[in-house]
């Protein structure tokens, strides 16, 4: 960022407050999401002043302006007490998104307070991140399997060939899966618990309830292990901070569920989209076998955070064309962030395997995922992506990729189904046939233990979306 002698901004420059704001979320916004941001762009610069559901904040477009606001942790804070229009009370009472800035956890942390929650979370994920460990090695033979039940449940509905919404059969249930595993949940983990953390993601009506079930239901996940602890990330979350509180131990297995389910969830569908609707780049990727590099080349295209949590300026500064006060909301976009990257007179950077991990998926800076986290996040999308083109004879979309219903929201760009048409290749050995019961004595598989009856409920809840 260029330097400036100014402390404060200067008399007579614009204010957030003063200045006209287009509000973001239009059906222009739902049909096209990157021509609203060209658009702003245009109008703006790096920049942007725009309306978010009545809340006038700073949209930022520039991938430079966007890294500066990750990676400066100092002047761009976190904690949701340093938002002047919060403490000001000129917020609506009944704002949306308020609710899930209000949970106080580490997200929104700043300084030494966030650093040691940090410490606490790569301490309880080390055991779950290398493969070679007997929980890092169950895990990922589980989001295997799992995607092969899955998969197999398919078969057994349909045949070898039918049609399926790949998000309600697939990556939805998948995920809640190992959530299920890796948080030790007991059996009665409540079926709703991915719709509240869509509901609160897009902002509608009911967010603040569906924030509120959520980490409640995540509180009580929390006491539960704390009497029975186990081999999971809930029990090594305590074993690594046994001071934690049930209520604070839960609003950061809130946070976790958020990501694991709905972020990575996202990463999962978007990248099987690139696939299906033909991206030379992402295909041959995938077809080298090179299946972290097809997921950084779909995140570039469709990033499953289109735009990052605010961030609040510590102090005046300027920021793109414009003067950022003190206290304004900033909301870093990745999405039009990596359009910004792409169009960049660097083409021929774009197309190569280390500029591709210049992508934000897992944001940047201090606040960004921990490294534990987002091996073991690219781990779960990747195997989840290869299981099933492992399994697809031929898969194609049964609507034209311009007609999909993406979910209309601030934060997350994330479909609300991918409908295919597949053929299933021959069973391959090891394959569980979903229609057959396991012998005496054998592990509880996903199907057997938790999917059968979880998969139902949430065919129910999401027939195709919501």
């Amino acid at each position: 960022m260029e330097a400036h002698p100014y402390t404060t901004a200067p008399a007579g420059s614009a204010t957030l407050a003063s200045l006209p704001v287009q509000p973001l979320l239009t059906s222009e916004f739902d049909a096209d999401p990157g021509g609203v941001y060209a658009r702003l762009r245009h109008m703006y610069g790096p920049v942007a002043p725009v309306g978010l559901m009545g809340v006038p904040v700073w949209l930022v477009l520039g991938y430079r302006e966007v890294v500066e606001v990750l990676r400066n942790d100092s002047q761009w804070r976190r904690d949701v007490r340093h938002w002047r229009a919060r403490t000001e009370g000129l917020l609506p009472v009944d704002w949306p998104l308020l609710a899930g800035y209000e949970v106080r956890q580490t997200m929104f942390m700043d300084d030494d307070e966030h650093q040691d929650a940090r410490r606490t979370h790569h301490s309880a994920l080390r055991p779950f991140q290398d493969g070679h460990t007997p929980q890092g090695w169950e895990l990922r033979a589980a989001v295997a399997r799992y995607a092969d039940e899955l998969i197999a449940l398919l078969g057994a509905e349909s045949g070898t060939a039918g049609f399926a919404d790949l998000g309600a059969q697939y990556t939805r249930p998948l995920l809640l899966m190992v959530t299920t595993r890796l948080f030790g949940c007991p059996g009665e983990l409540g079926d709703e618990l991915v719709m509240d953390l869509w509901r609160m993601l897009d902002g509608g009506p009911d967010a603040g309830a569906a924030t509120a079930r959520a980490a409640s239901a995540m509180t009580r996940l929390a006491a539960h292990r704390r009497a029975r602890p186990g081999d999971d990330l809930t029990s090594y979350m305590l074993l690594a901070d046994p001071g934690l509180s049930d209520e604070r131990l839960g609003r950061e297995l809130f946070m976790n569920a958020v990501y694991l389910n709905d972020i990575t969830g996202n990463m999962v569908l978007n990248t099987l989209l690139e696939v299906l609707r033909g991206n030379a780049t992402v295909r041959s990727s995938l077809s080298a076998g090179q299946l972290g590099e097809a997921v950084n080349r779909a995140v570039l295209v469709n990033p499953p955070v289109a735009n990052m949590c605010f961030r609040f300026a510590a102090r005046d500064m300027r920021l793109g064309d414009f003067w950022i006060r003190a206290g304004d909301a900033v909301s870093p976009s990745a999405a039009a962030a990596h359009r910004d990257l792409m169009a960049l007179d660097s083409s021929h950077l774009v197309e190569s395997t280390i500029s591709t991990r210049a992508h934000l998926g897992w944001g940047a800076g201090q606040h960004q995922c921990p490294s534990a986290a987002r091996e073991l996040g690219g781990m779960i999308v990747a195997t989840a992506v290869g299981r099933a083109f492992e399994h697809f004879a031929r898969a194609e979309l049964t609507l034209p990729p311009d007609q999909l219903p993406w979910r209309a929201g601030p934060v997350v760009r994330g479909l609300r189904l991918l409908p295919v048409r597949y053929e299933l290749k021959a069973k391959a050995p090891g394959i569980p046939d979903a229609g057959t019961p396991e012998p005496p004595g054998a592990p509880a598989t996903a199907t057997g233990r938790a999917g059968k009856g979880l998969l139902a409920a949430l065919r129910r809840l999401m027939p195709g979306g919501r």
